[in-house]
């Protein structure tokens, strides 16, 4: 009976902000996870110790159809701009269902939740394509993030689908200005503060003074982002997605979104693993899957440079 007691409490389905279905991911050394079924979206990921990993603004509306301020916005089937949708895809301002029958799924996890989206009649109408959208969101037994998804096209006219695609991620930090991120030195990316304009990034690790939104192409699949001050170290893992967005507003822009308190900037990075820069096309019955997993581990490094490998062999 006890092994399926701490099973139940590995799972619990319950109601969050404004009556809105939640999903708590529990991990039995105290690790938890939060998931809304608006959107699918992230909106909590605590460590052991029951510090808070994801940055939610104190501002964000839990009310559809805005989007959910903070956490991991899922941003289908566009990202951005880059397309002729609204403002990062739909999939985030979306009720999702929970899967009743997911696929098949290797996992040493018992803390997880299988979610799927369907175009409704209005989406099909905006984008006409039919696809299923398959989410699993899953607490490892070190108390790492693990995020799959998969995307079918089934359409029956037999024609393909093109999409771009994010794990918007927001990390909490405690000071942006004390915030590196390594794994991303000296590759090309494009600047959305001019105009998605190519450059090349210099070969130290990425510091931040100023506003920055920039896609990275053609990343590593380790990319470790260093928090001097509470000596944390965010390593994020990726398949399947080449690109990583790295987005803060800074002072002028933060004052002009409602649901972003005026100083939240310097408590915050979106470091964001994503496929941009080359679309992905799938023909009907092709599917593809996209993965990130997200692991905090401590680092004692409060100065010069860190070899990112050190810290990836370590965690």
């Amino acid at each position: 009976m006890a092994a399926s007691g701490s099973e139940r409490v590995a799972v619990e389905k319950c109601k969050g902000i404004n009556g809105l279905d939640k999903v708590v991911l529990r991990e039995p050394r105290g690790s938890t996870a939060e998931v809304y079924l608006y959107g699918a979206h992230v909106t909590s990921w605590t460590n052991d110790h029951g510090e808070e990993l994801l940055f939610v603004s104190s501002k964000a509306m839990f009310k559809p159809p805005k989007a959910i301020r903070g956490g991991i916005p899922v941003c289908f089937p566009q990202f951005g701009s880059h397309g002729s949708l609204e403002q990062h895809g739909f999939a985030r301002n979306r009720f999702w269902s929970i899967d009743t029958d997911p696929p098949p799924f290797p996992t040493n996890s018992k803390s997880f939740i299988d979610l799927i989206l369907k175009p409704s009649e209005e989406d099909m109408q905006k984008w006409p394509h039919s696809y299923e959208f398959r989410l699993r969101v899953a607490l490892g037994t070190g108390g790492d993030l693990m995020l799959t998804s998969r995307i079918r096209n089934t359409n029956a006219d037999g024609k393909p689908f093109s999409f771009t695609f994010a794990y918007h991620t927001y990390f909490s930090v405690s000071d942006i200005s004390e915030v590196r991120v390594e794994g991303l030195e000296t590759l090309d990316y494009l600047d959305n503060l001019q105009n998605k304009e190519r450059s090349t990034e210099q070969g130290d690790a990425l510091t931040f003074e100023s506003e920055v939104d920039k896609i990275y192409l053609g990343t590593p699949t380790k990319i470790a982002i260093l928090d001097h001050e509470k000596k944390r170290t965010f390593v994020l893992r990726k398949d399947g997605l080449p690109d990583a967005v790295v987005w803060n507003p800074w002072d002028k822009k933060a004052k002009t979104m409602a649901d972003f308190g005026d100083d939240e900037y310097k408590h915050m990075l979106c470091v964001e693993a994503a496929v941009v820069g080359k679309p992905i096309t799938l023909k009907p019955g092709e599917e593809w899957k996209g993965r990130l997993e997200l692991s905090a581990v401590p680092s004692s490094y409060c100065s010069g440079q860190l070899d990112p490998q050190k810290v990836l062999q370590n965690s």
